[in-house]
Protein backbone atom coordinates (compact mmCIF):
# COMPACT_ATOMS: atom_id res chain seq x y z
CA UNK A 1 0.00 0.00 0.00
CA UNK A 2 0.92 3.40 -0.56
CA UNK A 3 1.74 6.29 1.85
CA UNK A 4 -1.46 8.36 2.13
CA UNK A 5 -0.18 11.43 0.88
CA UNK A 6 -2.54 13.56 -0.68
CA UNK A 7 -5.33 13.33 2.21
CA UNK A 8 -5.96 16.53 4.17
CA UNK A 9 -7.33 15.10 6.76
CA UNK A 10 -5.53 11.92 8.48
CA UNK A 11 -7.93 10.99 10.84
CA UNK A 12 -9.61 7.68 10.46
CA UNK A 13 -11.53 5.28 12.74
CA UNK A 14 -10.15 2.12 14.34
CA UNK A 15 -12.01 -0.64 12.07
CA UNK A 16 -10.52 1.38 9.08
CA UNK A 17 -6.86 1.09 10.37
CA UNK A 18 -7.23 -2.39 10.56
CA UNK A 19 -7.63 -2.78 6.93
CA UNK A 20 -3.87 -2.35 7.12
CA UNK A 21 -2.97 -5.22 9.11
CA UNK A 22 -2.62 -9.30 8.26
CA UNK A 23 -1.14 -12.22 9.17
CA UNK A 24 2.32 -12.38 8.68
CA UNK A 25 3.22 -8.91 8.18
CA UNK A 26 6.45 -6.98 9.56
CA UNK A 27 5.10 -4.83 12.34
CA UNK A 28 7.23 -2.16 14.17
CA UNK A 29 6.06 -0.79 17.98
CA UNK A 30 7.01 2.65 19.75
CA UNK A 31 7.51 2.67 23.02
CA UNK A 32 10.13 1.86 25.82
CA UNK A 33 9.13 -0.28 28.33
CA UNK A 34 5.26 -0.21 27.50
CA UNK A 35 5.65 3.48 27.75
CA UNK A 36 4.68 5.03 24.59
CA UNK A 37 3.38 2.17 22.85
CA UNK A 38 0.08 2.55 21.32
CA UNK A 39 -2.28 0.58 23.19
CA UNK A 40 -5.38 1.36 21.33
CA UNK A 41 -4.08 -0.31 18.08
CA UNK A 42 -2.49 -2.95 20.02
CA UNK A 43 -5.86 -4.23 21.42
CA UNK A 44 -7.19 -3.71 18.12
CA UNK A 45 -4.52 -6.30 16.68
CA UNK A 46 -5.26 -8.74 19.23
CA UNK A 47 -9.36 -8.88 18.58
CA UNK A 48 -8.93 -9.07 14.95
CA UNK A 49 -6.81 -11.90 15.65
CA UNK A 50 -3.49 -11.14 13.38
CA UNK A 51 -0.65 -13.63 13.94
CA UNK A 52 2.41 -14.91 12.94
CA UNK A 53 3.76 -11.04 13.33
CA UNK A 54 7.13 -10.29 12.84
CA UNK A 55 7.57 -7.62 15.45
CA UNK A 56 10.06 -5.28 15.86
CA UNK A 57 10.02 -3.23 18.87
CA UNK A 58 12.86 -1.62 21.73
CA UNK A 59 11.49 -4.16 23.92
CA UNK A 60 8.82 -6.82 24.84
CA UNK A 61 7.27 -4.73 27.63
CA UNK A 62 5.48 -6.46 30.38
CA UNK A 63 3.00 -9.36 30.13
CA UNK A 64 0.03 -7.03 29.84
CA UNK A 65 1.40 -3.71 28.91
CA UNK A 66 2.52 -2.59 25.76
CA UNK A 67 3.51 -5.24 23.15
CA UNK A 68 3.95 -7.47 25.55
CA UNK A 69 0.52 -8.31 25.43
CA UNK A 70 1.21 -9.54 21.55
CA UNK A 71 4.02 -11.87 23.23
CA UNK A 72 1.81 -13.09 25.94
CA UNK A 73 -1.08 -14.02 23.21
CA UNK A 74 1.55 -15.59 21.15
CA UNK A 75 1.28 -13.60 18.61
CA UNK A 76 4.30 -12.96 17.20
CA UNK A 77 6.74 -15.67 15.86
CA UNK A 78 9.56 -13.59 15.25
CA UNK A 79 11.34 -10.51 17.00
CA UNK A 80 13.86 -7.42 16.51
CA UNK A 81 14.70 -6.05 20.14
CA UNK A 82 17.33 -4.90 22.28
CA UNK A 83 16.27 -6.77 25.17
CA UNK A 84 13.16 -8.97 26.42
CA UNK A 85 14.09 -9.12 30.80
CA UNK A 86 11.17 -7.44 31.27
CA UNK A 87 8.32 -9.73 29.80
CA UNK A 88 8.87 -13.28 31.49
CA UNK A 89 6.68 -15.17 28.85
CA UNK A 90 8.97 -13.44 26.27
CA UNK A 91 12.00 -15.59 27.23
CA UNK A 92 9.61 -18.70 27.68
CA UNK A 93 8.88 -18.68 24.40
CA UNK A 94 12.34 -18.04 23.46
CA UNK A 95 13.28 -21.17 25.60
CA UNK A 96 10.60 -23.19 24.30
CA UNK A 97 11.54 -22.25 20.31
CA UNK A 98 8.11 -20.71 19.95
CA UNK A 99 9.40 -17.18 19.45
CA UNK A 100 12.61 -16.46 17.30
CA UNK A 101 14.31 -13.75 19.04
CA UNK A 102 17.33 -11.49 17.36
CA UNK A 103 18.77 -9.11 19.92
CA UNK A 104 20.29 -6.06 18.67
CA UNK A 105 22.09 -3.81 21.00
CA UNK A 106 20.02 -1.01 21.87
CA UNK A 107 21.70 2.21 20.38
CA UNK A 108 22.41 -0.16 16.97
CA UNK A 109 18.72 -0.65 16.93
CA UNK A 110 16.95 2.24 16.92
CA UNK A 111 20.02 3.97 14.64
CA UNK A 112 18.95 0.93 12.36
CA UNK A 113 15.44 2.67 12.00
CA UNK A 114 16.61 5.82 11.99
CA UNK A 115 18.52 4.27 8.85
CA UNK A 116 15.22 2.76 7.19
CA UNK A 117 13.30 6.23 7.81
CA UNK A 118 16.28 7.65 5.85
CA UNK A 119 16.00 5.25 2.77
CA UNK A 120 19.70 4.20 3.74
CA UNK A 121 20.39 0.50 3.09
CA UNK A 122 22.53 0.24 6.46
CA UNK A 123 24.67 1.57 8.87
CA UNK A 124 28.65 0.90 9.78
CA UNK A 125 28.85 -0.44 13.44
CA UNK A 126 32.08 -1.82 15.60
CA UNK A 127 29.88 -2.49 18.59
CA UNK A 128 29.83 -6.21 18.99
CA UNK A 129 32.77 -7.01 17.34
CA UNK A 130 34.60 -10.08 18.50
CA UNK A 131 31.40 -11.48 20.27
CA UNK A 132 28.42 -13.75 18.91
CA UNK A 133 26.55 -10.40 17.27
CA UNK A 134 29.48 -10.29 14.20
CA UNK A 135 28.32 -13.45 13.07
CA UNK A 136 26.87 -13.77 9.67
CA UNK A 137 27.60 -10.20 9.47
CA UNK A 138 29.40 -8.73 6.35
CA UNK A 139 32.89 -6.36 7.50
CA UNK A 140 34.37 -3.37 5.88
CA UNK A 141 37.63 -1.31 6.70
CA UNK A 142 37.30 2.39 6.80
CA UNK A 143 40.80 4.36 7.96
CA UNK A 144 42.16 0.90 8.98
CA UNK A 145 39.39 0.50 11.42
CA UNK A 146 36.87 -2.47 11.23
CA UNK A 147 33.44 -1.92 10.65
CA UNK A 148 30.11 -4.50 10.98
CA UNK A 149 27.45 -3.27 8.35
CA UNK A 150 24.21 -4.12 9.81
CA UNK A 151 21.00 -4.05 7.58
CA UNK A 152 19.04 -0.67 8.11
CA UNK A 153 15.17 -1.47 9.22
CA UNK A 154 11.46 -0.96 7.92
CA UNK A 155 8.39 -2.40 8.32
CA UNK A 156 5.01 -2.56 6.85
CA UNK A 157 3.42 -0.66 9.15
CA UNK A 158 4.62 0.94 12.16
CA UNK A 159 2.47 2.50 15.28
CA UNK A 160 3.35 5.06 17.49
CA UNK A 161 1.91 6.73 20.26
CA UNK A 162 1.47 10.70 20.65
CA UNK A 163 0.06 13.30 22.65
CA UNK A 164 -1.01 15.37 20.35
CA UNK A 165 -1.50 15.70 17.21
CA UNK A 166 -3.40 17.92 13.96
CA UNK A 167 -4.96 16.44 10.94
CA UNK A 168 -2.67 16.50 9.23
CA UNK A 169 -0.32 13.70 11.47
CA UNK A 170 2.39 16.72 13.02
CA UNK A 171 2.89 14.82 16.03
CA UNK A 172 4.19 15.95 19.94
CA UNK A 173 4.94 13.49 22.38
CA UNK A 174 4.42 13.56 25.87
CA UNK A 175 7.99 14.02 27.91
CA UNK A 176 9.79 10.41 28.49
CA UNK A 177 6.91 8.85 25.85
CA UNK A 178 8.50 10.22 22.95
CA UNK A 179 10.88 7.63 23.41
CA UNK A 180 11.93 5.35 19.95
CA UNK A 181 8.56 6.91 18.73
CA UNK A 182 10.11 9.23 16.54
CA UNK A 183 12.23 6.79 14.44
CA UNK A 184 9.35 3.99 14.46
CA UNK A 185 7.01 7.10 12.70
CA UNK A 186 9.83 7.38 10.51
CA UNK A 187 10.87 3.64 9.35
CA UNK A 188 7.40 2.04 8.16
CA UNK A 189 5.82 1.99 4.46
CA UNK A 190 2.28 2.86 6.28
CA UNK A 191 2.53 4.55 9.64
CA UNK A 192 -0.23 4.86 11.86
CA UNK A 193 -0.07 7.40 14.85
CA UNK A 194 -2.69 6.84 17.87
CA UNK A 195 -3.25 10.30 19.34
CA UNK A 196 -4.42 11.51 22.88
CA UNK A 197 -5.57 14.34 21.21
CA UNK A 198 -6.50 15.71 17.57
CA UNK A 199 -6.95 19.35 16.94
CA UNK A 200 -7.86 21.80 13.57
CA UNK A 201 -4.59 22.55 11.12
CA UNK A 202 -2.58 25.33 13.09
CA UNK A 203 -3.32 24.26 16.51
CA UNK A 204 0.23 22.95 16.82
CA UNK A 205 3.35 25.19 17.83
CA UNK A 206 5.48 24.60 15.06
CA UNK A 207 8.60 24.75 17.24
CA UNK A 208 6.55 21.59 19.49
CA UNK A 209 6.19 19.16 16.41
CA UNK A 210 8.29 16.46 16.74
CA UNK A 211 7.01 14.43 13.84
CA UNK A 212 6.36 15.61 10.73
CA UNK A 213 2.69 14.68 9.30
CA UNK A 214 4.91 13.77 6.14
CA UNK A 215 5.60 11.03 8.01
CA UNK A 216 2.20 9.74 9.11
CA UNK A 217 -0.10 8.31 6.92
CA UNK A 218 -2.81 8.05 9.19
CA UNK A 219 -4.10 9.09 12.95
CA UNK A 220 -6.67 7.25 15.49
CA UNK A 221 -8.26 8.98 18.60
CA UNK A 222 -6.69 6.69 21.28
CA UNK A 223 -9.13 5.15 24.14
CA UNK A 224 -6.67 5.09 27.16
CA UNK A 225 -5.56 2.47 29.06
CA UNK A 226 -7.47 0.11 32.03
CA UNK A 227 -4.35 0.55 34.18
CA UNK A 228 -6.40 -1.16 37.10
CA UNK A 229 -7.19 -4.31 34.93
CA UNK A 230 -3.55 -4.19 33.82
CA UNK A 231 -1.53 -4.08 37.08
CA UNK A 232 -4.51 -6.64 38.18
CA UNK A 233 -3.47 -8.85 34.67
CA UNK A 234 0.27 -8.01 35.66
CA UNK A 235 0.03 -9.23 39.61
CA UNK A 236 -1.77 -12.61 38.25
CA UNK A 237 1.08 -13.32 35.74
CA UNK A 238 4.15 -13.06 38.29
Amino acid sequence: MERNQSALNKQISIDEAMKHFRDGMTLMIGGFGGVGAPPTLINAILEKGIKDIHMISNDTGFPWIGPGKLITEKRVSRLIASHIGSNPEAGKQMQAGELEVEFVPQGTLVEKMRAGGMGLGGILVDVGLGTVVEKGKEKVFIAEKEYMIEPSLTADVSIVYAQKADVYGNLIYDKSARNTNPLVAMAGNITIAEVEEIVPAGSLDPECVITPGVYVDYIVQSKGVDWKWVWELNQESK
